[in-house]
């Protein structure tokens, strides 16, 4: 059986807003495609390739702007839109996380999801594949948790809270 929160994790989520924006940039691009070719063009009949640095510009913006059409393009392909789960009892994509790391009296609040919707909201946005979001994926408040820093060093914490989404 398929809840709310199973659906979430199968994929990327995305609010229909960070959605509609993600695409209109692809489009935005894929639209640009005619463009950065005829710059590209008239770059190369510039002259000698090997000193030509418009010419080694264009290409390498061409080269940036289909690497995102790519990303976008996958990142849409699997992406889940919608509304954030409505009830959130462990940790999932669509759910603000509230943890404190150990040895600190402070805690600190993020979104667990794709770092694309950091745009539309004023919450940090950590990705489920980062070492945090994967350590916490599936933990109930109260649960403390170890992952592995980029240094090696272990860091643990503790999830204090859990709660839906509110774009």
């Amino acid at each position: 059986m398929s809840t709310s929160t199973d659906q979430h994790e199968q994929g990327i989520w995305l609010t229909q807003e960070a959605y509609d924006r993600l695409k209109a940039e692809l489009d935005a691009l894929v639209a640009g495609r005619p463009a950065m070719s005829a710059e590209i063009n008239a770059r190369r009949e510039e002259g000698d390739l090997k000193e030509n640095g418009g010419y080694h510009a264009a290409k390498d913006e061409q080269g940036k702007q289909e690497a995102r059409i790519r990303q976008l393009t996958d990142l849409l392909r699997k992406a889940q839109v919608g509304a954030a789960p409505t009830t959130a009892d462990r940790a999932a994509t669509g759910t603000v996380i509230t943890i404190r790391f150990q040895g600190d009296d402070e805690t600190e609040k993020f979104l667990l999801g794709s770092r694309e919707i950091a745009g539309t909201t004023d919450l940090t946005v950590y990705s489920p594949e980062s070492a945090l979001g994967a350590a916490i994926l599936g933990a109930e408040p109260g649960a403390t948790v170890t992952y592995q820093a980029p240094n090696g060093r272990g860091i643990t914490v503790e999830v204090v809270g859990i709660e839906p989404f509110h774009p």
